[in-house]
């Protein structure tokens, strides 16, 4: 069996937030390996505006998971944590993203790797940045560091 090198983007703006980060963490093994996380961000909402600042971090992980189980894994984790469907860009208990599998450019119903809109959200770039600022984004053929240098980090701060 063969393991594949991911990153996932992490973000939570309701409860007790920092924990919410660690459960989500503590709870990806065995099917998800954690090797490195980046240190984490507070962030201004995004989309929908009215409401609590966002924690953002990025993992970079090592899974056996194909990428549409990877996704289910992942939905099966927000929700055994507590996050419940709620409106798009609006609060959350726990937001779980995959930004990249290998350097597979996939586009199917429900999956698109990497993470479409991730070269455009500071909040991803950042601590992705802090992982991995030479990684080059198969798509668009540039590095997380160029791509980062190309977006507004307005309000964004290390937060522990």
């Amino acid at each position: 069996m063969s393991m594949h090198i991911i990153y996932l983007a992490l973000g939570t703006n309701l409860a007790n937030r920092t924990e919410n980060l660690r459960a989500a963490i503590a709870a990806m093994p065995p099917s998800i390996i954690v090797r490195q996380t980046s240190p984490i961000y507070e962030t201004p909402p995004w989309g929908l505006t009215d409401q609590p600042a966002f924690l953002n971090m990025v993992l970079r992980g090592e899974t056996d998971l194909e990428p549409a189980v990877l996704l289910q894994y992942l939905k099966r984790l927000e929700t055994g944590l507590g996050r419940v469907p709620a409106i798009r860009w609006g609060p959350r208990l726990i937001d779980m993203d995959i930004l990249f599998y290998d350097d597979l450019v996939l586009d199917v119903p429900g999956l698109t790797l990497p993470h479409p809109r991730l070269h455009e959200r500071a909040f991803v770039l950042i601590p992705l940045a802090d992982l991995a600022p030479g990684l080059v984004h198969p798509a668009l053929g540039r590095t997380i560091k160029d791509l980062l240098a190309e977006c507004d980090a307005t309000g964004i701060k290390r937060f522990e």
